[in-house]
């Protein structure tokens, strides 16, 4: 899977949990401001996505940025799937998301800039703030699929980051070895 830079997507360096959170860490503290040093949280928020950013063998960990917006987390990484999936084994799975999981607030289909078909699921928090959006870019060659997982736990200005996170899929190329900006 190859990846373009989007303006506002920060990548952090997957070569250890230590160094993955590290520089999630210190990009969350520069994003909230110098006070953010004292916040506990933070440090717990890098930890915990990066032992989930190696513990299911993500291909990207990003910061998703915008001056209207919090901060979010976006997690994407290839996962192996039965048979290779159609357009319409993509309309298939949106409903079946949408009629299965909580908290489900739109689930559409759409195609990348390279005709991929891609299954988009919006989930808001149904226990407080907070939003989460999930892309699987379907790839019909192969019997795989790229799946794309932006949470932003505060939720203000969700659709300016999930509009950053929408370029960057957008922008998703199956076809190339793994490459990630």
């Amino acid at each position: 899977m190859k990846l373009t830079a989007v303006p506002g997507i920060t990548p952090v360096s997957l070569s250890s949990v230590e160094r993955t959170t590290a520089e999630l860490h210190t990009l969350l503290i520069r994003l909230r401001g110098p006070d953010a040093e004292r916040d506990l949280g933070l440090e717990t928020a890098a930890i915990q996505a990066a032992e989930r950013a190696h513990e299911h063998r993500a291909g990207l960990l990003a910061i998703v940025e915008h001056r209207d917006a919090d901060p979010a987390l976006l997690l994407a990484g290839s996962i192996p799937v039965e048979r290779p999936l159609s357009v319409e084994s993509a309309a298939e799975l949106s409903w079946s998301a949408a009629e299965t999981a909580p908290g489900i607030r739109e689930v559409s289909t759409a195609k990348t800039a390279r005709g991929y078909p891609v299954v988009i699921v919006e989930r808001i928090a149904v226990d407080g703030p907070g939003a989460q959006l999930q892309a699987v870019v379907l790839d019909p060659g192969r019997p795989r699929a790229a799946v794309f997982t932006l949470h932003s736990p505060g939720g203000r200005g969700w659709l300016d980051v999930a509009a950053l996170a929408g370029t960057l899929v957008a922008g998703v190329d199956l076809s190339e070895p793994a490459r990630v900006p």
